[in-house]
Order: structure tokens, then C-alpha cells, then sequence
């Protein structure tokens, strides 16, 4: 079965004693995958972006019975895929074996989707999660990019918050969801947007004066920059001509966009290091864990994980030798390796299933620790 999404994508105080302690809850079996789609249309006043789609497509993965049978899914356009996808049960009941379950948000990259993290969020869903991922408005491989979905960064986490109220009200899953254990989980430009539900603030100035410094980076020049567009269609290479709305946004950037349903947050090679400065992290008080490949030259260690790390000296950190920015996709069926090898093609000796497996590990660990069941 294809799962379909426009996927020739590219994403952009717990301590090794604390992850442990979630071994047991981790290594639980039992659970089958399923799968549901929602569409929320969020009451309150928004930015969507240029978007559009003005509305939050979500895909969520949820523990089912063990008897319900899953069926093999593969992600791209139809007779087109792209990825492996993980089994699963579509629009199946979710499982009763308990009354309540853990809640993540889950937050893909630049110019991605929520299917590109399919095998990190199936395989937690699978530990007994529900988790839900929207793709971001203006900023995903599912439609057109636009400016405002590439360069307002912050406004994503406003679609976070806004899946968690979607969720939280939705009549199936909502009276199931654990309220007290509530995470985030994000990838590439979905690492910077779970720090800010923990709390982080964005200095935009900082970063616009890295990127026009002799140490600008890779970082500064995504490759999904040569895909916005403007509503007409027509490709934007400049920020000039804001629309209101955008500079409006601008002026808040800074804003704290904590939501504080979410108790801890998962970061897999977090971007935009270098939009946060010594004041950024102050409000941050939950249990953050940040992990990336240590080949990583898209979203540069240096400037990235590391130099969050610094800031946010509580976080738990772990680097993974030989994986790069990419390996954090889901992994490419052979046949279209070759013809899209920057988002498919990981080093020598690199597994791309092992390194999945070793970061869905590390974050069933920190979840099960941070958010215990009770």
C-alpha cells in the first residue's frame, strides 16, 4: 500500500542513568501500529504562512492489538515510492490494553513531511505511544513551500501546539491520552521547533549576523531554499517585500512559545544553533535530549548540537559516529538510492535501519523515564 506524500524530502537534566531506568518500559512487546489521519482546523487566529493548505494534516500512529493484522505501506507518490514505510493497521481501533497512553508531537524538517519520520514515530507508537505529526504549513514536501513557511521558523511551533489541542479534542483519541505525559519529538528543523515548546527563544538578529559573517555555514543555505515560491507560483531568491503579516511575525520571534502540556522533548539533529544565545534557554526547565550524527555537515555540529549543548548544559547529548543529517529519513528503497543519493546515501559502512533502531532506542529510554507511567 502507498502512504501518499510529495516525499522527495529533505529535513532539515537526563542523564545515562536516567535513560536506563526506562529499559524495562522500552523493551515491552505486544503492540501493533495504527494509523489514522486527521485534518484540524484550529479556531483560533493564525499565521499559515502563504500556505495553501490552511489547515493542520496530521498524521498520528497508535498502539493496536497485537490480533490486528498490519499491512506494509511505502512512502511516496502512488506507483512512485520512495521509502520503506512501516507495517501498519489503517483506521484500526485503538488497542484497550490500557485506558490511557502517552502523547508526542512529533515535528519533521525543512521542506519535509510526517511520514519522513515514519520509522521513528511506528516504532514508538509501537511502545505503546500515540503520536502525532502535522505537516508544517508552507514548509513541507506535501505542497508548494512558500517564504513565510521557509523563514518563520517559530510559527511551528504554534502548529504543534495546535495538533496537541486537536488530538486532546478529538473523540477517539482524546479521552485516551494521558494528560500528565505529554512530549515532543522533532528532527532538523524539528529539533529547533521542540526546544522552543520547551521554552528556548529564537534571537533572530544573532543568526541573521552569523549567516552574513565570514563563519556563515551550511546552515545559512539549506537545499530547499531553491523550492519557495510565492502564491503566484512565481520562485522567491530574497527577503525583500514583506507582507505585514510577515513582518508582524518578525517582531515576535523572540516570543517564548513554551506549551506547557509538553513535560520533555527528543531533539535529532537540531537546527539553527546559531539562532540561540545565553538568554535563550533560561525558561527551559523540562528534560531535554539531543542527539545527531557526528558526519553531520547539513546542520553542522559545531554550530548546531553542539553549541545548543552548551547553552542547555542539563540536556542529555549523544552523538552516532558515521550517521549524517540524512540518515535520519526514513531509508530509501534501493532502486531510487542512485537518483537521490543527497537524501539516501549515508557514508561507508553506514546502516541507516541500525541507526534508526539505536535512535529509537535512545528516545524510548528518555520518554519512558521522563514521562513514567503512573
Amino acid at each position: 500500500m502507498f502512504r501518499v506524500s510529495c516525499a522527495v524530502i529533505a529535513g532539515l537534566a537526563c542523564a545515562a542513568a536516567l535513560c536506563c531506568a526506562g529499559a524495562a518500559s522500552a523493551d515491552q512487546a505486544g503492540l501493533h501500529v495504527g494509523e489514522t489521519m486527521r485534518v484540524f482546523h484550529p479556531a483560533v487566529a493564525r499565521n499559515w504562512r502563504g500556505a495553501k493548505t490552511e489547515a493542520l494534516v496530521t498524521r498520528i500512529w497508535y498502539p493496536v492489538d497485537a490480533s490486528v493484522p498490519q499491512t506494509p505501506h511505502e512512502i511516496g507518490a502512488p506507483g512512485q515510492p520512495i521509502f520503506h514505510g512501516h507495517a501498519a493497521a489503517d483506521d484500526a481501533p485503538l488497542s484497550t490494553a490500557r485506558a490511557s497512553y502517552p502523547l508526542l508531537v512529533l515535528s519533521h524538517g525543512t521542506g519535509g513531511t510526517a511520514d519522513s519520520l515514519d520509522w521513528l514515530a511506528a516504532a514508538i507508537a509501537a511502545q505503546g505511544y500515540i503520536v502525532a505529526g502535522a505537516n508544517h504549513p508552507g514548509n513541507t514536501a506535501a505542497e508548494p513551500m512558500t517564504r513565510d513557511g521557509f523563514m518563520l521558523w517559530w510559527e511551528r511551533a504554534t502548529d504543534a501546539s495546535e495538533v496537541l489541542d486537536g488530538v486532546l479534542a478529538d473523540p477517539l483519541l482524546g479521552p485516551h491520552v494521558d494528560r500528565e505525559r505529554i512530549g515532543a519529538v522533532g528532527f532538523s528543523l524539528g529539533g529547533y521547533t521542540v526546544l522552543e515548546l520547551a521554552g528556548a527563544r529564537t534571537n533572530l538578529q544573532a543568526f541573521e549576523r552569523f549567516c552574513t559573517s565570514p563563519e556563515a555555514d551550511a546552515i545559512c543555505h539549506p537545499p530547499e531554499a531553491a523550492r519557495i515560491h510565492d502564491a503566484s507560483g512565481a520562485a522567491l531568491s530574497t527577503l525583500d517585500d514583506l507582507s505585514p503579516q510577515a513582518k508582524a511575525s518578525r517582531a515576535r520571534s523572540g516570543a517564548s512559545y513554551r506549551d506547557p502540556r509538553v513535560k520533555a522533548v527528543f531533539a535529532i539533529a537540531p537546527a539553527l544553533g546559531e539562532a540561540f544565545d545565553s538568554n535563550s534557554f533560561a525558561d527551559v526547565t523540562i528534560p531535554v535530549s539531543l542527539l545527531a550524527g557526528e558526519a553531520d555537515v547539513t546542520a553542522p555540529v559545531a554550530t548546531n548540537i553542539h553549541r545548543i549543548a552548551g547553552l542547555l548544559p542539563n540536556a542529555h547529548v549523544e552523538m552516532v559516529p558515521g550517521a549524517s543529517h540524512y540518515t535520519f529519513l526514513d531509508t530509501c528503497l534501493p532502486e531510487v538510492v542512485a537518483h537521490l543519493a543527497g537524501i539516501c546515501q549515508d557514508g561507508p559502512g553506514v546502516n541507516r535501519d541500525a541507526m534508526h533502531a539505536l535512535a529509537t532506542d535512545r528516545a524510548i529510554r528518555f520518554f519512558a523515564a521522563t514521562l513514567p507511567a503512573r
